[in-house]
Parts: C-alpha cells; structure tokens; sequence
C-alpha cells in the first residue's frame, strides 16, 4: 500500500505547503513569456531534484493548489500531466499524485539488486524468509544445468528500498558455490565476490500475475495492484550459470530497462 506524507517543510496553506505556495507565485508573476503551467512544473520539478520534495511524497490536490494559488484548475491540471509526462509524478485516480518513486532496474548488466538500489542514493534492505537446501526443479534444474530433483541452496527473503517492502526474491543456487550459507546478509552478489566468482552477464524473462496472497502479506500492497514477475539466470566469465532467480516486484515501484 502506497503511504507517504504530504510535501515537507513549513506551515500548510490551504493544503500547500507555504514555501511551495510562495516559490510558485514568484515562479509564476515573473515577466518571461513561458505558459503558467509550465513554470508551475518548473518550480515542482527543481524542489524534487533538490529533495525539498522526497520522493514517494504525495502532492496537494488540484483543489488545494487552484484555492492557494488562484489559479484556474486547467493550469494545474496541465502542470500535473506535463511532470506525469516527464516521468516526475505518478497520477493515480482515487489515491492522488505522489512523486516517481520507481526504482529503474537495469536488465543488462550482472548486477544485483543492492547494487542497483545503492546506486541511486537508496539504502536496500532484506527480511529472510529462508536459507534451505532443496530439491532442484525441473525447469530450474535445466536452466542451472543441474539433475532434476538435486539439492540446490534456495534463498527466499523480501527486498524493501529505505525501509519499504517492493518485491519477494527467490535465488536458486547450485549447492558447491556456497560454503558456508550464513555468510550471505543482503546480497548474494557480494558474497560471490567475496568468493572470488564474478556474474558477468544475465538472461532475463519478464511477465505479470496477480498478487499471491503471500505477496499481499509480505509487501503490504492491496490485491489489485499486478505483480511483475522477473527470471534471471547469471553466468561467469566461463558462462557457467550462478544463479536462477524469480523476482516478484510491485508494479508501481518498478521499471526495467535494458540497452545493449
């Protein structure tokens, strides 16, 4: 479930905050000839950047902006959808505008998921589910090129960025490249290096499902909201296979790229 506080700092005007109030009209009285609604996305657009509004906060309402401001509803409406365009907000009917929290992860690149959340400014967190030895599936036994029904290590937790559940992670992992199972904390990426192996390439599937009553549990996300399902399988250098994992990821804090 998405849950955020209104945009920070300072006394609420009629529903605005009065710093954004007073940024904006300057913003707006100033001289050059830019339409209203696209120096009002201005002003939003810079706060987010400098952090003066956190991502994942939610807006006012086109109502709270139109009363503080005086300003016609269109123009709000059309500031709104210039940043949903620009990929800066998210509008959602019946929960508001809140700013882009979305987590863009990279398809490409052997990397796991604590790198890829570090990497934008974020702090990765894991709940372990489990660390157990099981049978290897038949479909994950081809993909690691393992005997159907041979132990591999299955490692199960959930993924949270800054403190907020986003996915369920499940890796399976030949059993002869992991010594001693305990010593993996956030990421088994990290305890591969320190093993001297090296994910050097990934091959990805990805699809959508409903939520699992499980996801709806662990991730706190409500029963209509579609749940990604990303497959990898990571290689060595030698294009040895690593690790098959299955990613089940909320939808509206994902986006995955991939580039060549």
């Amino acid at each position: 479930m998405i849950s955020a506080p209104s945009i920070r700092h300072g006394r609420s005007v009629m529903g605005v905050n009065t710093w954004l109030v007073e940024r904006l009209r300057t913003r707006m009285a100033e001289p050059d000839k830019l339409p209203l609604y696209v120096k009002f996305a201005d002003v939003v657009q810079l706060a987010v950047r400098s952090g003066e509004i956190q991502r994942g906060d939610f807006l006012p309402s086109e109502r709270d902006f139109v009363l503080a401001l005086g300003i016609s509803r269109i123009t709000v409406r059309k500031a709104l959808e210039l940043l949903a365009e620009q990929e800066i907000v998210v509008r959602g009917r019946g929960y508001g505008t809140y700013v882009n929290h979305q987590l863009e992860y990279h398809l490409k690149p052997a990397m796991g998921f604590s790198q890829q959340v570090v990497a934008t400014g974020k702090t990765p967190g894991t709940l372990w589910i489990s660390k157990t030895r099981v049978p290897c599936r038949a479909e994950i036994a081809e993909h690691l090129q393992l005997s159907a029904g041979c132990d591999v290590y299955l490692l199960k937790r959930v993924r949270d960025i800054d403190g907020e559940p986003v996915s369920i992670e499940e890796n399976y992992v030949p059993q002869h490249l992991i010594t001693d199972v305990e010593q993996i904390d956030i990421s088994l990426y990290a305890y591969f290096r320190s093993q001297g192996i090296a994910p050097v390439r990934t091959r990805n599937w990805v699809s959508a499902q409903s939520a699992s009553h499980e996801f709806i549990q662990c991730v706190n996300t409500p029963a209509t909201l579609p749940v990604l399902v990303v497959k990898s399988l990571a290689f060595d250098i030698n294009q040895r296979p690593l690790d098959y994992s299955i990613n089940y990821c909320r939808a509206d804090m994902y986006v995955f790229y991939s580039e060549d």
